[in-house]
């Protein structure tokens, strides 16, 4: 028998969505006292920013 699978219609750009979280981790980590949990926070956001600008990249028309 096989599984169906599960589907998921986006509402929002990946764009968009990497943007939010990178601007919720920046926020979280200010809220973090300094050491490891901080910089792990503001490292995933660099990382989601990053994704961003990426995909935004390659969706450009120039390429």
């Amino acid at each position: 028998m096989q599984q169906q699978r599960r589907r998921f219609k986006q509402t929002r750009t990946l764009e968009e969505r990497l943007a939010e979280r990178a601007k919720r981790l920046r926020e979280e980590a200010k809220l973090l006292p300094p050491g490891i949990g901080r910089e792990y926070a503001v490292r995933k956001a660099r990382q989601a920013e990053t994704g961003s600008h990426i995909t935004e990249w390659l969706n450009s028309p120039g390429l």
